[in-house]
């Protein structure tokens, strides 16, 4: 494991690799360049990145300011495959708004705040989950770990301080294993780390989405731990240069409005968002629509005091790792400029939206298969069938294991059903679950660990496969 973070964060600006830069050399005169920094196959942060460029709804809110009589602005869009590299352009003074995790967003902040051009602001959250499942463990197919313990003595890819490297740390350290010394942790970009996964040159892969539910989904890996077991929020969000900020005011309000613009219409039209973001990231859209869809991420702009308390919470973390200059947060964090952007733009009263902890997004309608509306929101899944304008919804797991049961005896194809664990809450594919059953009931849940746990307490409860309860489901 990297002991250090500002030998890290060297490198990475040093030699920034895996990321496409669409950099201009000039600027015509008389305009106004911002650089926005983002992650692309980082879907959390699609409401500031992948769905936010795509929609032009910040080039569209720049070009209302020129219309009115101000200045011209040239927009550049940089593609990183991490927030490290985001930073380390930050720093140089190249990027203006970044959109990275919680953990490199305190990273962010450390190293960029004894550089007045370079000091940061945390202006506002893309998305978020209130347990942690944004980030995930996932082991080979054939692999014969089902906790977390169990890769004692192992190596483990995971990218040293992001989300993800810091939900494996908290993990192993609640198993009893020391995640300096227990492990070896090997410091790689998420898809090399993917790469040698799937060529067992490690043992494990910790990452932040969507890579775990893309290897899943790709049938390369399984899952072994899901982050929502730490029951600590993880989100993701923005940061904005301080120095280019003050300067061009209107430049950030633009933004943080065009950032509404995007989270609004992710959460009235996520089916349609998550193609734009498949076609924007090159990711598969099932897997887009496990975290984009409605049950999944909450994509909430809010600086919300929950995440600003896990936040602070996340510094022993980086402590731990390496050199980590003392942040003042409550300083760092600044939801002024959203504030404005909210009154702004008519999107409703600050306050309140802060104080809410509702997904905006949640699965609703009738569940044409079990013929009754779907109610309960943390029970309810989805169907997509091949051809299909949207997926159906179910109310609950076993509803959907019918739906799939009537879909399969009509010969349609189905390209994913999701389904919430019956423990933790975390949306993810059905075919990839676990699954008890328990009476006439069957359960999902993401990893063994978590079925294990279910068992102990439901003696009755036994393990049946995916096949083997679609099949024995009563219609």
């Amino acid at each position: 494991m990297k002991k250090r973070l500002a030998p890290l964060l060297l490198a990475v600006a040093l030699a920034v690799v895996g990321c496409s830069l669409q950099s201009s050399d000039s600027t015509p005169a008389g305009t106004v360049k911002v650089v926005v920094g983002y992650q692309s196959k980082t879907i959390n942060t699609v409401t500031a990145g992948t769905l936010l460029r795509a929609q032009g709804y910040l080039e569209q809110r720049l070009q209302k300011i020129t219309d009115s009589g101000g200045a011209k602005y040239q927009v550049e869009w940089q593609d990183y495959d991490t927030g490290a590299p985001i930073t380390a352009q930050m720093l140089a003074e190249k990027i203006d708004i970044g959109s990275m995790g919680d953990y490199p967003l305190l990273i962010n902040g450390s190293r960029t705040q004894s550089n007045e051009r370079a000091k940061t602001a945390f202006v506002s959250v893309t998305g978020y989950n209130p347990k942690g499942a944004l980030n995930m463990v996932v082991v080979p197919q054939d692999s014969a770990a089902t906790r977390v313990d169990d890769l004692a003595g192992q190596k483990i890819s995971a990218s040293v301080g992001s989300a993800g490297h810091g939900t494996l740390v908290q993990a192993l350290s609640r198993a009893g294993v020391d995640p300096t010394k227990g492990v070896e942790v090997l410091n790689q970009q998420p898809q090399i780390g993917a790469t040698a996964l799937e060529s067992h040159q490690v043992g494990a892969l910790a990452q932040f989405v969507a890579w775990p539910g893309l290897l899943v989904f790709q049938n390369k890996a399984k899952l072994l731990y899901d982050g929502a077991e730490l029951g600590v929020p993880t989100f993701h969000g923005v940061v904005a240069r301080r120095s280019y900020t003050a300067d061009h005011p209107e430049v950030l309000q633009a933004f943080l409005a065009a950032q509404l613009d995007a989270t609004k219409f992710l959460n009235e039209k996520p089916f349609e968002a998550a193609k734009i973001v498949a076609d924007g990231s090159g990711l598969p859209q099932e897997v887009v629509y496990l975290y984009n869809g409605p049950g999944g991420t909450s994509f909430d702009t809010t600086l919300k005091p929950s995440l600003i308390d896990a936040f602070k919470g996340d510094v022993q973390y980086l402590k731990s790792i390496g050199d980590f200059a003392e942040l003042d947060i409550d300083k760092f964090v600044d939801p002024t400029p959203l504030r404005k952007a909210f009154a702004d733009n008519g999107a409703g009263d600050y306050d309140q939206a802060v104080a809410s902890t509702v997904n905006p997004s949640r699965i609703a309608g009738t569940d044409l298969v079990c013929a009754r509306p779907v109610s309960n929101a943390a029970q309810a899944g989805e169907l997509w069938l091949d051809g299909a304008d949207q997926p159906q919804p179910a109310a609950d797991p076993t509803c959907l294991l019918r739906a799939v049961q009537a879909a399969k005896a009509q010969g349609k194809a189905i390209r994913a059903a999701y389904v919430p664990d019956a423990e933790l809450g975390t949306r993810w594919f059905a075919d990839k679950a676990v699954w008890l059953r328990d009476g006439a009931s069957f359960l999902p849940f993401t990893t063994p660990a978590a079925a294990q746990r279910y068992r102990q307490a439901h003696p009755g409860a036994t393990a049946i496969s995916y096949d083997q309860a679609v099949t024995e489901v009563r219609p």
